[in-house]
């Protein structure tokens, strides 16, 4: 009667987690199709959605799929890499506060793209109201892993070589940040205003200048990061109760860790490279969900995965709405959401264990 009580209360939780990245999906396409409604045009979702199927006007036409659909997926796929980047390094560093922007990553990415596009030439191609392209952005993003696996190292170093506490990482995450943000200033202000104008406008975070062409390498790199990360699921399940643990159930805990966290950086790089700063979005979806759903790493990596793209999804539209028509920096926006989370982390870190 045990046993199978066990079995049906075990088969009761897994429902569970199941109905709950559903219920996810289902959201994440709903507030798809409002952020693709939301706006000036006046669209309403029925439009939006017969629009999709190919059943729409010439007008809609054109607003869905050359104005609104391309931001709304990059919004998706942005959001979902850096969440399940956040998630990983957490796990990876066993750092609560652990993510992309806190550790250094982002900025580091930062400095390495505004070095391309200011000192090696991958300059901009044009510039609109709504952002820039640029003409070589391989370069950048070749530049963006550069820097963002200086800071990696830097971290990997101090959490193998002298074993520093959570604390000391995310001071240390602080520092690396203030000092790619410093090189980047010295680069600003050797640069010509068009360049400077360039870097400007791709370190506010924006989601309007991507291509087709680039929200597929971004949607190649994420999902291809992110079938690396379900297929170690249980490398970072047995990571959860020690490395010693870990590597009694015989896991090469060294090697999982420098290999995903390049695989983080990576995709954490080119990201960036292609939207800028948008700060936080790792931080708080892997918490949020972490509360949600617990700390199994098969149901809480997609979870993750899905609350970014949905909370990039929301900052987005309301980065777009509140004064419109002027469109405000997205990495504002997450900032303001996640600054709270962050200081709230840190008061709470010492009183429970993660």
């Amino acid at each position: 009667m045990t046993s199978t009580t066990s079995v049906e209360n075990y088969n009761g939780y897994i429902r569970y987690k199941k109905l709950f990245l559903l219920l996810m999906a289902l959201i994440t396409v709903a507030i798809a199709l409002v952020a693709i409604a939301s706006g000036s045009a006046g669209l309403s979702i029925p439009q939006v959605i017969m629009t999709l199927l190919g059943k729409g006007t010439k007008q809609t036409n054109i607003i869905v799929f050359n104005i609104r659909l391309p931001r709304v997926a990059t919004a998706i796929i942005a959001g979902l890499g850096l969440a399940v980047v956040g998630c990983v390094m957490q796990s990876l560093l066993k750092n609560p506060l652990a993510s992309s922007s806190t550790l250094g990553v982002s900025q580091g990415a930062a400095f390495g793209a505004a070095f391309a596009i200011i000192a090696l030439g991958a300059g901009m191609q044009n510039q609109t109201l709504d952002g820039v392209t640029f003409s070589n952005p391989i370069t950048i993003s070749i530049c963006a892993f550069a820097g963002s696996m200086m800071s990696t190292l830097v971290i990997l170093g101090l959490s193998r070589i002298k074993k520093v506490t959570p604390e000391a990482m995310v001071l240390t995450g602080v520092a690396l940040s203030s000092l790619f943000s410093g090189g980047t200033t010295l680069l600003q202000y050797f640069a010509d205003d068009v360049k400077v104008s360039a870097v400007v406008f791709w370190t506010f975070g924006n989601l309007g200048s991507t291509s087709w062409r680039e929200i597929t390498i971004m949607a190649v790199v994420v999902l291809a990061a992110l079938v690396y990360f379900m297929f170690n699921r249980w490398n970072y399940n047995a990571l959860q109760s020690g490395e010693n643990t870990a590597k009694g159930l015989g896991v090469d805990v060294d090697s999982m860790r420098l290999a995903g966290m390049v695989v983080c950086s990576f995709t954490a790089s080119i990201i960036v490279a292609y939207i800028g700063i948008v700060n936080f979005i790792g931080l708080i979806a892997s918490h949020l969900m972490r509360r949600i759903i617990g700390s199994d790493y098969r149901y809480l990596l997609p979870a993750s995965a899905m609350a970014g793209a949905v909370l990039l999804l929301l900052s987005d539209t309301v980065a777009r709405l509140v004064v419109k028509p002027i469109v405000l920096p997205i990495g504002a926006i997450t900032s303001f959401l996640g600054a709270p989370l962050f200081i709230y982390l840190i008061l709470k870190g010492r009183k429970r264990r993660w």
